[in-house]
């Protein structure tokens, strides 16, 4: 009978013969059936992922090479393009759009004979925290369905957490990979900007916009992002070096920690996420690592500086889809093209999206865009400059990645801006361009889990990936 515990052993027992790529398979796509009420995906490739996984037990049994990723069962968010395959941003102005090309992180995994088994739910145009703002409906937390998994990647997150597919890939503009993987008890990692290319990613904030990855342990991680990252020709944002491999290799004897004490004690973390922190911290000292506690005054400064910036980027990057070339086209009353462009943007865009759209325009307006544009590049910059000051005497940032747990269904609506405050732990990575990952090290009273967020500097994703599996190996309590 098919189980799957991570890559390396998968691959073992498909050379052994355990079972097939088609048993693996099979094995998933009943999971989707049955959990088909949380919404995590919103097409699933049945069919196809059957005929792929059948080619592939036949190249193996021929005694044929085999890809890195071979039978590897993989889910991708709906903002990156498959060919030949419904792309929308779980957005109603993009209805029914297929991809004419691959993403670059997508031909890659095919090229590693990976079986991608559909695409899954987020929020439209990756705006939001919850994974409610979409066109498909809510995605339930597997945990507890009355939580939310986190957002916009949640329904990537859910994929993995119900074991719906092997790992999963997301995109984090400002946590979008991590949070959902803490709300879900999952690991996230968003890489450094530039280690995986954004050809094929539909843009929200294309300064931020990172392809993340999901997984139950950091080894599949690991064989992932060996795959996916790297030069591209189509990107000219991308890192300029060969891609790397990322092999398990024991963490550093001595870690210098770096923690943020206004992070650890802001007002608005949960106490108990605040004291396992602090208990972990403890425990690393106590193992010999250092910990440095630092006071970091800019905290306060994260969350409007991401927002005024991304906001803006996202009213330039959506202005394309205007009713014109592709999706949707606005039918009624339309007397005029400035009327029809109104419309086909007011119907065919979700409210959150339009909310981002105005806040953007707002500060790239007359008038506004040196008092909050030009002084939110300002302070960009001066967060990178802090940043690089404080790797050069440490090597991991330690801080929460969400200030409580998983949200209630619903309460998004209620309160916007508190969820928009919410990304204070996780804007600070995509703001500054460094790796960041979140660990599932606890569990909260109320029965849901929360994470651990290492942080390291530009390019640095292997120290990254080696003390999240030390943590995962010492200290995890779930």
């Amino acid at each position: 009978m098919f189980s799957f515990s991570n890559i390396s052993s998968y691959h073992s027992e498909l050379q052994a013969a355990s079972f097939t790529c088609v048993e693996a398979v099979e094995f998933y796509l009943e999971n989707i059936r049955k959990q088909q009420h949380l919404n995590a995906f919103v097409h699933v490739f049945e069919a196809e992922s059957l005929e792929r996984a059948q080619q592939l037990d036949c190249r193996r049994g021929n005694k044929e090479a085999t890809g890195r990723l071979h039978g590897v069962v993989i889910a991708i968010k709906d903002v990156i393009c498959y060919k030949d395959h419904t792309v929308t941003a779980a957005s109603g102005i993009l209805k029914g759009f297929k991809s004419l090309f691959n993403a670059t992180v997508v031909q890659r995994l095919l090229d590693e004979d990976a079986i991608i088994i559909g695409i899954c739910n987020c929020d439209e145009f990756a705006m939001g925290s919850t994974n409610e703002n979409s066109v498909y409906g809510a995605t339930k937390n597997a945990l507890n369905e009355t939580k939310v998994p986190g957002g916009s990647s949640g329904g990537s997150a859910v994929a993995v957490q119900a074991g719906m597919c092997m790992v999963s890939l997301g995109s984090d503009t400002g946590g979008s990979v991590r949070q959902p993987a803490d709300f879900c008890g999952i690991i996230g990692l968003k890489p450094s900007y530039g280690t995986i290319s954004r050809h094929g990613l539909i843009a929200y904030a294309s300064s931020f916009d990172q392809i993340g990855i999901f997984g139950k342990n950091v080894d599949d991680l690991r064989h992932i992002l060996s795959v996916i990252n790297g030069m591209d020709d189509h990107d000219s944002t991308v890192a300029q070096f060969p891609a790397r491999v990322f092999p398990s290799s024991p963490a550093k004897k001595t870690i210098r920690f770096a923690s943020f004490q206004n992070a650890i004690g802001h007002s608005s973390l949960d106490p108990e996420i605040a004291e396992g922190i602090k208990d972990i911290a403890k425990k690393l000292v106590q193992a010999g690592h250092k910990l440095n506690n630092i006071d970091f005054g800019l905290i306060d400064f994260i969350v409007p500086t991401y927002y005024i910036l991304s906001t803006a980027e996202a009213s330039s990057n959506l202005s394309r889809y205007d009713g014109v070339r592709y999706g949707y086209r606005s039918t009624s009353g339309n007397k005029d093209l400035a009327t029809f462009y109104k419309k086909s943007r007011s119907e065919g865009f979700g409210k959150e999206v339009k909310r981002r759209i105005m806040l953007g325009t707002f500060v790239l307006s007359e008038g506004y865009y040196d008092a909050y544009f030009t002084k939110a590049q300002q302070v960009r910059n001066i967060l990178k400059q802090q940043t690089e000051k404080i790797f050069s005497a440490n090597d991991i940032i330690i801080m929460p990645t969400v200030p409580t747990t998983a949200f209630t269904q619903g309460a998004a609506a209620g309160d916007p801006v508190s969820i928009y405050l919410a990304d204070i732990y996780t804007v600070y990575a995509n703001l500054t361009g460094i790796p960041a990952i979140s660990v599932p090290l606890f569990k909260h009273s109320n029965g849901m889990p929360f994470g651990l967020q290492l942080l390291s500097k530009r390019f640095d994703e292997a120290i990254l990936l080696d003390c999240a599996t030390m943590l995962m190996q010492n200290y995890s309590s779930n």
